[in-house]
Formats: structure tokens, C-alpha cells, sequence
């Protein structure tokens, strides 16, 4: 199996991804849908062991049979290789269909004083989310990781002061900590990815898809130790050029002690999770296996 530590960069060198965005500008995203379909066999579906936990998760978790397990391994690998070319795409600048669930209770709590989360998984692309849930009132503060490749953080850079967005960078000194307790502070809004760790971090344990699965307490920890809102957030691709947001407020006691808090809110947002996993199974990205 793939290791469950997880690099935190984007595949492919500074060069690469800017003759990406280039070609981009000049040629559908749907010609290198057709590339990437093919590509995708001999570098993902026999070069990479990305295939062997896909293959394993539609088999176990899904209950799939061999053939059909191996062909949604297959579909897999494609629509993660579209979302990644989605991705230098809007960078490019092209625009995406985009259709918004749940858009009314974004705005109520980017109206209130009250800063509040985003939580997000890394199921279908999440980045669109950016381009999409604005607020004119809060800043949206984007945890991310630090060692991500500089040409995609200068790209979301560029893309991201135009509506209002900053990034956090998750840093070995937890320096990281102060700047999400400065932005709570000035009421701003805060996202966080809520199933991958970086180096030995605190977990929560809840059921998911069948099997105990852990999840970073983190962000669990950050929205209870406040009493914050939290909105759980995912961005699915619906058709070729078309993206669904759905955005689900989590409900949690805030009366409780800390640790019940914690409990009931990882809760919810694994039961929000796994619903938008089997309602769209072959947007699952996280190619290690993490159920281990």
C-alpha cells in the first residue's frame, strides 16, 4: 500500500505546469481530457501504486466487484487527472459552470460579526470553492500546506487576491496557529482540509464508509474551542465544464464539554463526508490507504 504520509505537492515541475497554463489558453480543456484519458494508463494505472489502494477502496468500501472495481479505478484516475487540468485551467483563466447548494447560509454567517470554518476534503476540487464562496466582509483564510510546489502557490496567489483570499502555510513551529487565531479574531473565516495529516498530529477516530477511519482533531479543536460555526464544504464535478458547491452547516452542541464537542462535531462532518463519497464514489482522491 501507498504510504499514509502525504508529500503535499502537485506532480510535475515549475516548467511543466506553466507550459500547462499556456497551452490552456489557447485549446479546450476537453482536448486534454481526451490526452489525459489515454496517459493516465501507463503512468497512473501501472507506473504508480495509486492503483492498487483506488482499486482496493471502490472493492472494500464500496463493495464493487473485481471488473467493476477495476473500471471505476480506471474512471478514477481520469476525472482526478481532469480536475487537476481544471485547475491550471482557471489559472489560465478560463471559467468553469458553477451551481451553489447551500449559497443562502454562506451569506448569513459572512454577515454576522463571527468569524467561522470552512471544513473540506480532498474529494473532487475544492480550489473552485475559491473562486466561487466570496465574502465582500471577511477575509477567507486557506489553511494549506507549505511544501507545495512554488509555481501552483504563486498561481492561487494571483488568482486568490482577486477575491479576497489569503493562504496560511502549516509550518513545522505551528507559527501557523497564531495567524488562524489572528483571522478568528478579526472575524474572518478560516478553511481548513480535514483528512490529511502532516507529521504526527492528533486524531479523531469515526466510522466512515463502513471502517474506523482517523481524521485530523485540529480543526475539530479549533471550531469548539471558540463555539464556531462551521460549514462543511464540497465541490464536485457534475459534467465536463460544470461544478456543483455544496455547502452543509454542521450542527454540534456547544453547551457540552469540550470533549463531547469535538465528538459530535467530527461526527457530522464524516456523516456529511460519506454522503457526498457515495453519491459521487470516483471523485475519491486521497490515494493511500486510509483506513490503515
Amino acid at each position: 500500500m501507498a504510504q499514509k504520509q502525504w508529500a503535499g505537492t502537485t506532480y510535475g515541475s515549475g516548467g511543466l505546469h506553466k507550459s500547462l497554463i499556456w497551452t490552456l489558453r489557447y485549446i479546450d480543456v476537453r482536448f486534454l481530457y481526451l490526452f489525459a484519458s489515454i496517459f493516465v494508463v501507463p503512468v497512473c494505472l501501472i507506473l504508480n501504486d495509486s492503483r492498487r489502494t483506488a482499486y482496493r477502496y471502490f472493492r472494500d468500501r464500496h463493495g464493487y466487484g473485481r471488473i467493476r472495481a477495476a473500471w471505476a479505478t480506471y474512471i478514477n484516475h481520469c476525472k482526478f487527472a481532469q480536475v487537476v487540468i481544471d485547475k491550471f485551467a482557471m489559472y489560465a483563466g478560463k471559467k468553469f459552470e458553477v451551481e451553489v447548494i447551500g449559497m443562502d447560509r454562506f451569506n448569513e454567517l459572512a454577515s454576522k460579526d463571527e468569524g467561522f470554518l470552512h471544513l473540506s476534503s480532498h474529494i473532487g476540487n475544492y480550489e473552485i470553492a475559491g473562486y466561487t464562496l466570496v465574502s465582500e466582509r471577511k477575509t477567507i483564510n486557506a489553511v494549506v500546506y507549505a511544501h507545495e510546489k512554488a509555481s501552483v502557490m504563486e498561481n492561487r496567489n494571483n488568482m486568490f487576491t482577486k477575491t479576497n483570499i489569503r493562504m496560511i502555510t502549516l509550518r513545522q513551529d505551528m507559527s501557523h496557529l497564531f495567524e488562524i487565531d489572528q483571522a478568528l479574531c478579526n472575524g474572518d473565516i478560516v478553511s481548513f482540509p480535514t483528512d490529511r495529516f502532516m507529521g504526527q498530529a492528533k486524531c479523531v477516530e469515526c466510522t466512515f464508509l463502513g471502517k474506523t477511519a482517523k481524521f485530523p482533531q485540529g480543526p475539530f479543536s479549533v471550531a469548539t474551542m471558540r463555539g464556531l460555526d462551521v460549514l462543511a464544504v464540497n465541490v464536485m464535478k457534475t459534467g465536463l465544464v460544470k461544478y456543483r458547491i455544496y455547502v452543509t452547516p454542521l450542527q454540534y452542541d456547544k453547551e457540552a464539554p469540550r470533549r463531547e464537542q469535538i465528538r459530535q462535531l467530527s461526527r457530522a462532518y464524516v456523516a456529511e463526508l460519506e454522503k457526498r463519497v457515495l453519491e459521487y464514489p470516483e471523485q475519491w482522491y486521497n490515494f493511500f490507504d486510509f483506513w490503515n
